[in-house]
């Protein structure tokens, strides 16, 4: 019994020294891996990083890229519509100007058509027609590449062989944008510094050089889908508002499709000036009707800004969504009579014009018997359209 009671003492120091054995293996394995770990981790640390002005150099590279892209599209866009910016040719664009704009014209209108040739249709020949009948003296200039042509000529050629004066001269933006807030808006985009947006840039390049050519020569600008029904010589620093407030009877919208202002206007400035400030391409109308009723809100009331805002019948009796209408022939009495009834009021009411937004309405023909058609046949000169049946 002693003796199994020795070896039993001797078993547990036996077991007690491995323990103790194990353990400090274990401590001393763990303190090992530390150890490396740590010297593993210093070796990852101790790698190089980009330091900040590596950053900000990758960041400058990827701006100016961007900034070569815009610029390369931009100046690819003004080849393809014909526009130059060059310096060349300037004098030559304002004596052309001048030397139609003579003493003989009652009024002045000018026209933008940034558009393929083939594009100006009979619809555009109405609105030119039209302005005639209204004002046999006006003078008319088209500010357009494309119409300032051999070809182009022979579009206006039914018109100037009976005397009336109408003529497309090339539009050069240097000139027209020259001393404005748009020089620094045109020099941005050449440098690429400004990107055009999704909106096509022929559009709000017709929104801005409506704003120069008015500034710096005054007189009318017209929309090409604008069918005038009587003479604007009474009107002096005006725009039209597209749409009242059913109650307040307070304008909501103005919409930049006519234009009737002095040389250098202090308003016209304040458009140009809003267009090159706040210029996006992204939004549709933002740099066109948005942009004159922002300005217009924001100097309502001040007297140097002197401007007569005229009610939506002035230009446009109907609205976009209701242009249809006028296209139709009338299906029975009570549509005969409301035809009647709308050509009356246009034609003798506060009408000076129709605005045809013709976004919607070009692929819509004008029936025989239409609101349309009777003020074509109203207000005409060669006559000569042919209706739907």
């Amino acid at each position: 019994m002693v003796k199994l009671l020795r070896l039993l003492s001797e078993a547990k120091a036996i077991i007690f020294s491995v323990t103790i054995l194990i353990a400090i293996i274990f401590v001393f394995s763990a303190n090992s891996f530390v150890r490396k770990d740590y010297k593993l981790k210093l070796t990852i640390s101790s790698k190089p990083l980009h330091s900040i002005k590596d950053n900000e150099s990758t960041k400058l590279r990827s701006i100016n890229v961007k900034e070569e892209r815009r610029r390369k599209f931009f100046q690819k866009k003004l080849q393809e519509l014909e526009l130059s910016t060059s310096e060349n040719g300037a004098q030559r664009f304002h004596g052309r100007i001048l030397e139609f704009l003579d003493h003989k014209c009652e009024v002045q209108f000018f026209m933008i058509w940034i558009s393929p040739l083939s594009s100006f249709s009979r619809r555009e020949f109405l609105a030119m027609e039209s302005l005639f009948k209204a004002h046999p003296n006006g003078c008319l200039i088209i500010l357009s590449a494309t119409m300032d042509s051999l070809e182009g000529s022979k579009i206006l050629k039914p018109l100037t062989e009976r005397g009336f004066k109408v003529g497309a001269i090339k539009p050069h933006l240097q000139f027209l944008f020259d001393n404005t807030p748009a020089e620094k808006w045109i020099r941005d985009m050449m440098n690429g510094e400004k990107g055009s947006g999704r909106i096509p840039i022929a559009q709000n390049l017709s929104n801005l050089i409506r704003l120069a050519v008015i500034y710096k020569y005054g007189g009318v600008y017209l929309d090409t889908d604008l069918i005038i029904l009587k003479s604007l010589m009474g009107l002096r620093n005006s725009i039209g508002a597209q749409s009242i407030h059913p109650v307040s009877k307070k304008w909501r919208r103005l919409n930049n499709a006519v234009l009737i202002f002095d040389r250098n206007h202090t308003l016209v400035y304040e458009f140009i000036q809003e267009f090159a400030e706040t210029f996006n391409g992204n939004i549709w109308g933002h740099n066109g009707p948005y942009l004159v009723s922002r300005v217009a809100e924001k100097v309502a009331g001040k007297p140097e800004f002197n401007v007569t805002i005229m009610p939506p019948a002035a230009f446009y009796p109907v609205d976009w969504n209701g242009i249809g209408g006028f296209f139709k022939k009338p299906e029975s009495q009570t549509e005969s009579r409301w035809v009647q009834e709308t050509v009356l009021e246009l034609t003798k009411g506060n009408s000076y014009g129709v605005h045809l937004w013709n976004k919607l309405s070009r692929r819509i023909g004008i029936e025989q018997g239409s609101v349309m058609a009777q003020l074509i046949s109203h207000h005409c000169i060669i006559c000569d359209y042919v209706y739907n049946l």
